[in-house]
């Protein structure tokens, strides 16, 4: 077969369900973190800057209300046009964008306010600049410090959640995900390109990676699906920011009525028993 033969006969093949849900995921139309800030909280008060070195435009953080409750909001900047998009780094934050978001956890706790982050993201920004600045060190340095935070945590995975860069706004004591939203350690056409030399076998790295949400739930990777009104998120964006507000309500005051130590105790075990499995010999 020839190379143009074996190409058509590629975009001739079915559409896999995991595709379906991927497509869903990444639909120009839906609503991305701040959509949902917006319309989900009230009051939002953004706080710029890491003390460090600048003011990552990629995440946006602030002080907000849900209902009467005052929490302390993250959430990852897409943007909309083309131009927004490169100001924004496509969502994916630097550094510093990181370590605002830590030192305004650290406020929030200061005051003893939740901290609620939204996620939509495929990683962490992977350039020379990012890596010069201690990339890692940020992503490891808020994996160690979420863990611990002595205020309830919620995260929401709401389009694409992806590594190290998604891991670093969601060791939470409740990590939810939309019903079309993926989690994964590495896209799937990265993933196909790796295993088969071809990023055009990116539907079956997306049935074997089991990223989508009810998988990911399986696994105990999250705790609750969130269901997007029918068709997906991007059909009715005030409907889905409706169903994730509620939701939202309803996790915030299961885990303001726990104590402190048992809070943080739970979230520390929850994430040790993550991925964990036996064999027998």
């Amino acid at each position: 077969m020839s190379e143009q033969e074996s190409g058509i006969s590629i975009q001739a093949q079915a559409v896999s369900p995991a595709w379906i849900r991927i497509e869903r995921a990444r639909h120009p139309q839906r609503p991305y973190p701040m959509d949902f800030i917006e319309r989900v909280f009230t009051d939002f008060s953004e706080i710029h800057g890491d003390r460090a070195y600048g003011d990552d435009e990629a995440v946006a953080c602030g002080m907000a209300r849900l209902g009467t409750e005052e929490v302390l909001v993250i959430g990852n900047r897409k943007g909309g046009s083309t131009r927004d998009r490169v100001r924004r780094n496509f969502g994916m934050p630097h550094p510093e964008g990181y370590r605002k978001a830590l030192r305004c956890m650290r406020i929030a706790e200061k005051f003893s306010r939740p901290v609620i982050s939204f996620i939509d993201l495929p990683g962490a920004y992977p350039g020379l600049g990012a890596e010069e600045r201690g990339q890692a060190e940020a992503i490891a340095r808020n994996l160690l410090e979420m863990s611990r935070l002595r205020v309830p945590t919620i995260s929401v995975i709401t389009g694409e959640g992806g590594s190290g860069g998604a891991l670093a706004l969601a060791v939470s004591d409740r990590v939810l995900i939309l019903e079309n939203a993926l989690y994964f350690v590495i896209t799937p056409e990265s993933c196909a390109a790796i295993m088969w030399r071809d990023a055009a076998h990116k539907q079956l790295a997306a049935e074997a990676m089991r990223i989508s949400a009810p998988e990911v739930a399986a696994l105990g990777c999250v705790d609750e699906i969130v269901s997007e009104p029918p068709g997906g998120a991007h059909t009715d964006h005030e409907a889905g920011a409706g169903l994730l507000g509620s939701v939202l309500k309803k996790h915030l005051a299961e885990l303001k009525a726990m104590p402190v130590e048992a809070l943080v105790a739970a979230r520390q075990q929850k994430f040790r028993n993550i991925a964990q499995f036996y064999t027998e010999g």
